[in-house]
């Protein structure tokens, strides 16, 4: 099944006709909500059906374009005055999976339909409850043409199965992943994205641990189901929107703590990890919740799927998330039931209606300009600071402006699988119990060494004049080779547990703090969460990209140069010289997370020589471990050869299943653009 997906087989069955919904929508003259219910009613209704002999978890996409509700001119009239995020519709959340389940579709449209009684006076929730429905029917429908043609097939496990799911609770671990992957596919082809799975093994590990007991399934077969759902999510997410392919959010979040706080790993925990690195592909992709005490056999577990190189697990510290998020008015039943919404921003399953990013402030650029200003006012270096201050501020305002009339479109699929909007008659589109915006702060280790070299050579020192500091700026350095070098090498640099950068760092991230503090509300009721990711911004804030909002920086104070790629989320920035994983943890460590929420994962690199033997693989458990004790908040680990990932770029054809982690994703190397290959070959590698 793996090889037929990696084959691309299963695009042989995309050849159902393009959908016309806009002109029916027309003639109806459609509401905007309307319009939302009816292409989820389409685009179900279009799907062939298609059961493959081998498979015990079906659908398969076979609709490939999103048909439009409103042409381009209605669409201008509808958003004027109005931001939409990304693309439009609702994307990057998380619903709860656990109360779909649990409760079945057939009871979601009971509460839909008892609301409505409810409140049959309210126009609005009359509206919106029967667009509700008319997706529940959708899917529904759906389901019963699966299970007609699995009979016609004579396969009557299947049948039964979409006999039960997804219209009521699942009986069985089977039935519970069905139920699963058609639910999560139909909110694709509903226009939505980046569609979270969640606490998976807390929600299905009850469905499991009821097949052990009652000896339906053994532990072999849960696991060949299980890796039959994960083949299930790679099918289509070549259809999916992002900046590369495989940037889809397909996420899920392991272990931690039950929302009572106690202890929530399980035997579903481990079998994940072990599934996922036997099917070795990019989605989903896995996130696990530790914490300073997490069991090492555990960590030796995730280690030896992070060996493989698929670049999870990625590692989330709730000794520090938890207070985070508790820190910013997260009741703590929910901050302990966090997942992360696509990449790595921390959302809570069901209750969150919150856009985690709405853009990033150019960390490089607040300190290249207070530098180049303040150096030429002849300012103080606290008077440097207090400049980069400004510049954070206005760059996070100029953000939150942007949104300020966000327009969040109708998405009653979407509500449905969420808590409280059938029960309140309100679509998800008018907010949750939590409706924050996430602002990252991109590529603070190059700030941080700027700001830490202008203190130690012009202020403390005064090897450096001012003058020849700006010359050899505005130059690239072409006129001081010497000076690039003394800056490049002999600055003090983020990731040597050096207090002389690491407090430019701590000092950063305060500052920007600050700046998102100073929103009391981004006008959606919420607040502004600061991050410490980077996401795509280390190259786009380096060679620009279309339609960027952030500048492009050149040469800085750090001894970068331009064109040279930034750091990636939490890094030391690219070429610097490091004592090792150790001294990067201790820089790290220093942030004030508890005020930097938002997640941002502190990403290494590891030569694959390093998993040379069980003893090695204790040892990068030793290393999570680490983290956790260090006080970081997330964690990435990416194991990489750079002969393999060079030759793959001259022979992308001997290399197509060779996986790589980008930012907080994970895709094929051979199919992304050559400035991610590049920066990703040029990152630094730890060796054994």
């Amino acid at each position: 099944m793996k090889q037929a997906l990696r084959d691309g087989c299963y695009k042989r069955f995309r050849t159902s006709p393009e959908v016309d919904v806009l002109t029916e929508c027309e003639a109806e003259r459609l509401s905007w909500p309307q319009r939302a219910a009816r292409l989820t009613r389409r685009m179900c209704e279009a799907q062939q059906v298609v059961i493959c002999p081998e498979e015990q978890i079906v659908f398969t996409q076979t609709v490939t374009k999103l048909p439009r509700i409103y042409g381009d001119a209605q669409t201008r009239v509808l958003t004027s005055g109005c931001k939409l995020h990304e693309l439009g519709p609702i994307s990057n959340i998380c619903a709860d999976w656990g109360m779909v389940l649990s409760q079945g579709l057939a009871v979601r449209q009971g509460v839909a339909l008892a609301t409505r009684e409810r409140m049959k006076h309210d126009a609005e929730a009359v509206e919106f409850l029967d667009c509700a429905v008319e997706t529940i029917d959708a899917v529904l429908n759906l389901a019963r043409r699966y299970a007609t043609e699995a009979r016609r097939l004579g396969r009557l496990d299947v049948a039964q199965t979409l006999d039960q799911v997804p219209a009521h609770p699942p009986r069985t671990f089977q039935e519970a992943l069905q139920a699963l992957r058609l639910c999560h596919a139909v909110l694709w082809i509903s226009g939505h994205y980046h569609c979270g799975l969640g606490r998976f093994d807390q929600y299905m590990w009850p469905h499991l641990e009821a097949d052990l007991a009652a000896g339906r399934l053994d532990a072999r077969s849960a696991e060949q189901l299980l890796a039959e759902f994960f083949l299930s999510l790679n099918k289509d997410s070549d259809l999916y929107p992002g900046i590369q392919q495989g940037d889809n959010g397909q996420s899920l979040m392991l272990g931690g703590v039950t929302r009572d706080g106690q202890p929530a790993v399980n035997p579903l925990t481990r079998m994940v990890l072990r599934v996922a690195r036997g099917v070795g592909m990019i989605d989903p992709k896995i996130n696990l919740r530790v914490t300073k005490d997490t069991d090492l056999e555990l960590l030796e577990l995730a280690a030896r799927l992070t060996e493989i190189g698929l670049g999870f697990p990625q590692y989330s510290n709730d000794d520090v998330v938890i207070p985070g998020l508790v820190a910013h008015g997260y009741e703590l039943e929910d901050a302990r039931d966090y997942t992360v919404a696509a990449c790595w921003e921390f959302s809570i399953p069901g209750r969150g209606m919150e856009v985690v990013n709405i853009g990033a402030v150019s960390m490089p650029a607040a300190v290249d300009v207070a530098v180049r200003d303040g150096l030429a006012a002849g300012d103080s270096f606290e008077g440097i600071l207090g400049r980069v201050g400004v510049n954070l501020r206005n760059q996070v305002t100029q953000l939150v402006e942007r949104y300020a009339h966000l327009l969040l479109p109708p998405a009653p699929y979407y509500s449905v699988l969420m808590d409280g909007c059938l029960e309140r008659g309100r679509d998800l589109s008018q907010g949750l119990r939590y409706n924050n915006y996430g602002i990252h702060g991109a590529a603070s280790s190059n700030a941080a060494d700027a700001l830490a070299a202008v203190k130690r050579f012009v202020f403390d020192e005064q090897s450096v004049s001012a003058r020849g500091l700006l010359d050899a700026i505005a130059t690239n350095y072409e006129q001081d080779e010497p000076l690039q070098k003394l800056l490049a090498e002999e600055g003090p640099k983020v990731g040597n547990n050096d207090d002389r950068a690491d407090a430019m760092l701590v000092r950063l991230f305060d500052l920007f703090a600050d700046a998102c503090e100073a929103v009391r509300d981004n006008g959606c009721g919420g607040i502004v969460r600061p991050g410490s990711g980077s996401a795509m911004y280390y190259v786009w804030l380096a060679r620009g990209h279309e339609g960027m909002n952030e500048p492009v920086v050149g040469a800085m104070a750090d001894g970068h140069r331009q064109g040279e790629f930034f750091s990636s989320s939490l890094a030391p920035a690219p070429g610097v010289r490091v004592r090792g994983p150790l001294s990067v943890l201790q820089s790290y460590g220093k942030l004030n997370y508890r005020r930097i929420c938002n997640g941002g994962p502190l990403t290494m690199e590891l030569s694959d020589t390093v998993f040379r033997n069980p003893e090695a693989v204790h040892q990068v458990a030793l290393l999570i471990r680490l983290f956790a004790h260090a006080g970081c908040q997330q964690l990435q680990i990416n194991t990489l050869n750079v002969e393999t990932l060079k030759d793959a770029q001259r022979h992308p054809e001997r290399h197509r299943n060779l996986v790589v982690r980008v930012w907080g994703w994970s895709g094929y190397f051979c199919e992304l653009d050559s400035a991610y290959q590049d920066q990703i070959i040029g990152r630094h590698i730890y060796g054994a």
